[in-house]
This record gives structure tokens, sequence and C-alpha cells, in this order.
């Protein structure tokens, strides 16, 4: 059997010097990283985000996808913890809820030199390592363009008033609001989709719990990206000139067209993952992280599929 569990490695800069959160434990007397088992029925994007506020008192979003740690357990399970990096704004510090508790006695924050003499197990100390070189490869810091594809819908054959009006069946409506906390560990500022109704959908539960504007956008429709691949590839173009972190809802139709204007910003050995993402179920979707350049790179890949466990490339 296999234990699941998410943890986060919380950084922030203060004058220039980033410092790491950690954790001390009484009961065991190790410092570590907040993290945690996966509850019943969470993906683990939202497990990272519960055990930091549970943990740190702190609300974040979740950051660049980091290494996968596995272990066995005394009991003979193993246990596989998945981490992420968040990036800690003031206002998030400002709003902490922590106090010491049963469970964790102090949340500290250090620089890098300090967390790794403090750090109690191996596996702790090579992710910060990672994450410091993520840092000095400016792949630390990253913003997420989520990529959609609409939750499960009525059957075309089972339809007959036009495309534009296909709607979502019960499950696909359920998926779309299971979307809403799972979309929430990312936090997509600028949500744009396809104006027909089942991508509309499929992302305005998220809408209505963030109270952000949905944007509608011919470009993301089975027909205009077939019709006119162009302005679905200017339409990502415009994407990667902002800065905000996005979301994007479209068909599995449109998808090729959309993965294939994304993966050129993107590394020769991300190339494929990207593709491969024209496979997504209803109601799954991928985060790719950007960097924070002038010219934005893809730096990072992740899956994530409605009832499954987080896929890194």
């Amino acid at each position: 059997m296999t234990v699941f569990a998410a943890g986060v490695i919380c950084w922030r800069e203060v004058k220039g010097e980033t410092l790491f959160a950690l954790v001390y434990r009484e009961k065991y007397d190790d410092w570590g990283f907040a993290k945690g088992k996966q509850d019943p029925g969470e993906e683990l994007c939202e497990t990272a985000v519960r055990e930091s506020l549970e943990e740190l008192g702190l609300k974040i979003k979740l950051g660049r996808k980091l290494s996968t740690i596995s272990y066995e357990l005394a009991n003979g399970d193993d246990k596989e913890v998945h981490y992420w990096a968040s990036k800690v704004t003031d206002k998030a510090l400002r709003r902490s809820t922590f106090k010491p508790n049963s469970e964790i006695a102090k949340v500290e924050w250090h620089n890098a030199q300090s967390a790794l003499k403090l750090l109690s197990y191996s596996h702790d100390k090579a992710l910060l390592k990672e994450v410091l070189e993520l840092a000095k490869e400016k792949e630390l810091e990253t913003r997420a363009l989520i990529v959609l594809r609409h939750a499960k819908a009525t059957p075309r054959s089972d339809w007959s008033k036009g495309e534009k009006s296909r709607p979502l069946l019960p499950r696909g409506e359920q998926q779309a609001y299971r979307l809403v906390v799972q979309l929430a560990s990312y936090g997509p500022k600028k949500l744009i989709t396809s104006p027909w109704r089942r991508c509309k959908d499929t992302v305005l539960p998220y809408a209505k719990a963030t109270h952000r504007q949905l944007l509608e956008r011919s470009q993301l429709s089975e027909y205009s990206a077939e019709k006119n691949p162009k302005k679905a590839k200017r339409l990502i173009e415009d994407i990667f000139e902002g800065s905000d972190s996005t979301l994007i809802c479209t068909h599995r139709p449109a998808l090729p067209k959309v993965l294939d204007a994304i993966s050129q910003h993107a590394r020769l050995d991300l190339k494929p993952a990207i593709a491969e993402a024209s496979t997504l179920e209803p109601g799954a979707f991928i985060v790719i992280r950007l960097s924070m350049d002038k010219k934005p790179r893809v730096v990072s890949i992740e899956r994530i599929s409605q009832d499954a466990q987080v896929l890194q490339i």
C-alpha cells in the first residue's frame, strides 16, 4: 500500500535575501517543511494548500512543482510525498493564523544556509538544494498558464440544437464544481474560455467563487480553431506577452492548435509532454509554468486529472 502526501516549500524575499519557512515538531524533535497526508477525495494539489494553512497558517497559491520523495514507512508501507514551491506574499504573511499546537510547535523563516543546518532529513535538504538551483536558473518564481478541457458534455448524438449550446452532463457539472478547489490551488486570475456553453459552464463555478470575469474568445471554439488556427496562435502569443496567471478552457479538437502554439516557447525535451496534453480527459487540465523573463519560457508542466494523482513533467 502507498500512502500519498503533499507538502510545500514556502519562500519569500526580504531585503534581497530569500527566506524559507521551516516547521518544528516537538514530538519528534525535528525540523522540516509543511506536509501532510492526502485526505479522501482530495487531489494532491489541494492537500498541499490545506497543509500549508494547517501547519503554517498561510493561505498560498502553488508555484513550481518539485521532486517527489518516496520512502518506506516503519510498517512496511510506501510513502510518496509530492512537493511544490510557493512564494508567500506580504499580504499572506500578515494574515497568518499560526498558533503553536500539539503538532507544530514553531514556524521560523531561515535563509538557505541556516535552513540547511536545521533541516533534520536528507530528503528535505535535497529539496531545498533543488529550489536553490531553480532560483539560480531564474526558474523558481513563475506564473501559471492552465489549459483546461471542458467537463463531460452531452454526447453530440444526443443533442440536436447545435454545438454552441450543447450542455454539460450531470457528471460534467460535478466536475466543474470539483474544479473550483483544484483551480484555486493555483489561483489563475485571468479566465479565458470558448464562448460555447460547455466551456463556459465548466469555468463558471470557479469564476463565481473567486469573483472573476469570464473572457469569451471565439478563437478557442472548435470551429474557429479549425478554420482560423492563426487566430488561436495569436491569442496564445498575447497570453505570453501578459503578466497574469491565466486559465484557458477549450475543446478537445482545439487542443492541438492551442498546445502547438504553447510548445513554440518550450525546450525541446518538454514539447512531447505538451503535445500529449491533447489527450486530456474531460475536466482535466495541465499547469504550464512560465518563467518571469521578458520573453517567457515554458519551464515545467504538470497534468491533473479528476480523481488522479499529479503527474509532473
